[in-house]
């Protein structure tokens, strides 16, 4: 099997073609994972904010072959704790660890800054269970992160209610970092 590699996002991923991929790559991605959830399906981001993240460092990528399979958002919310979130692995190259291999490398990056704790949100449907977040409960589960505190998404983000599709719930979930033997 060839080994999958992670490594921030460059000047050298603002291409095009590059910034292209990765945002049609996330939200394909956020489509399946979030089907039935929003109006508007699964659109998560576009190139812009794609741009952005490569810029302010915070874009982690997952190689395999030279091909970018895999991306996850990462930066530092306070001295203390590191948050992540827009966890996505290509549809057709699931089931490789390309979402475990992002994951260690963000928090070996956030162990590096000194950070205790990382943090991670997940958003679910308050009515019915969608099979991908079950999934993701029980896959953050097994990597040892603990369900802290959830929130009606209309209370975190008033903003964005009349894009959802269902009434969901917003979930902060946290894992010691110190956990992690170095």
């Amino acid at each position: 099997m060839t080994k999958i590699n992670t490594r921030f996002a460059d000047d050298t991923d603002l291409s095009q073609p590059r910034i292209g991929h990765i945002t049609h790559m996330i939200n394909t991605a956020y489509e399946l994972a979030e089907s039935g959830m929003w109006k508007s399906g699964g659109t998560r981001t576009n190139t812009l904010l794609v741009e952005q993240n490569v810029k302010d460092k915070a874009l982690l990528l997952a190689e395999l072959d030279n091909t970018i399979v895999g991306s996850l958002l990462v930066q530092l919310k306070d001295k203390q704790t590191c948050e992540m979130g827009v966890i996505v692995a290509d549809v057709t190259f699931r089931k490789l660890g390309i979402g475990s291999a992002l994951i260690n490398t963000a928090e070996q990056w956030a162990i590096e800054q000194g950070c205790k704790v990382m943090r991670l949100e997940l958003l679910t449907p308050r009515n019915w269970s969608h099979p991908s977040k079950e999934f993701l409960k029980q896959w953050y589960t097994r990597l040892n992160y603990i369900p802290k505190q959830t929130e009606s998404f209309e209370k975190v983000y008033p903003q964005k209610i009349a894009e959802l599709d269902t009434e969901c719930d917003f979930t902060v979930w946290l894992k010691a970092l110190c956990l992690i033997t170095q």
